[in-house]
């Protein structure tokens, strides 16, 4: 099995370039610019839809034809406000020059010509509160099923504080069997404030066919092929990821883990 902990190459450039190819499945792509102000970067998007995610900075970006002007206004991502996104479908290209330092999530799965171009977000998108306790977490979704804005890709943010649990109570989403679950590719892009923390994100299956531990640092990206993927941010440091999810059906079913299903019908 691939390497499920991805380190990027570096921080500047493309950081990380996660493609089915080399993750060794079918459906999600995953790939990370950081660019100085001024550079520029343009890709085609071929037969895969994309959802650009500004995660930091700003750009000034055309695509499909249109010129989108510059999009981003959040500094850091810790500022937790919502984010500037393009969607852009599969057969089209685009191109985005850095007006500031940025970061530009390219989040990606298989198009097949059924939505146009748009903006999504900042507007319409609101930071919402999910979980309980120590299980308490923010989310900003970005394109989840309610938004029907792309063929087959699933994304959201999600903002963990410092001592908390995310991705948990712990579940799947690891067959093809709607409406009881769907079989979901899924990618965490994590950051870390302060920088120099570290995260935890374990993947495991019931059977204990996978069964990875993983400390995260900031800028790391876990893969999870199948299986229960909770993490957690310790004590002193906050955790946000962005997820790519993908799979033949654009629907999030998932089962939880038995061994904690009675959290999940406690805190409904």
């Amino acid at each position: 099995m691939p390497d499920l902990l991805r380190k990027p190459f570096g921080r500047h450039g493309k950081v990380h370039d996660i493609t089915p190819a080399n993750a060794g499945w079918r459906y999600v792509g995953f790939a990370l610019h950081r660019l100085r102000a001024g550079e520029t970067v343009a890709e085609a998007t071929g037969d895969r839809e994309v959802i650009l995610v500004m995660v930091e900075g700003k750009a000034r970006i055309e695509g499909a034809g249109q010129d989108w002007g510059e999009l981003g206004d959040r500094m850091d991502v810790f500022e937790k406000t919502p984010p500037h996104c393009l969607y852009m479908p599969n057969g089209s290209d685009w191109q985005a020059q850095a007006t500031t330092d940025c970061t530009i999530a390219v989040c990606s799965a298989p198009g097949v010509g059924g939505h146009e171009a748009r903006r999504i977000g900042p507007d319409g998108i609101t930071l919402t509160e999910r979980g309980k306790g120590s299980n308490t977490r923010y989310i900003n979704n970005i394109a989840m099923e309610a938004e029907d804005y792309a063929d087959s890709l699933l994304v959201t943010e999600v903002f963990t504080p410092n001592g908390h649990w995310s991705s948990y109570p712990s579940h799947r989403h690891d067959e093809d069997d709607y409406p009881n679950i769907t079989y979901l590719e899924e990618t965490y892009y994590h950051r870390l404030n302060p920088r120099d923390g570290f995260g935890i994100q374990r993947v495991y299956t019931e059977d204990g066919t996978l069964d990875e531990t993983m400390a995260v640092s900031d800028g790391d990206v876990v893969l999870v092929p199948r299986g229960h993927h909770p993490c957690g941010a310790p004590y002193g440091f906050e955790m946000y990821y962005l997820n790519v999810m993908a799979g033949p059906l654009r629907k999030w079913r998932f089962i939880a883990d038995p061994a904690v299903q009675w959290i999940m019908d406690r805190d409904a």
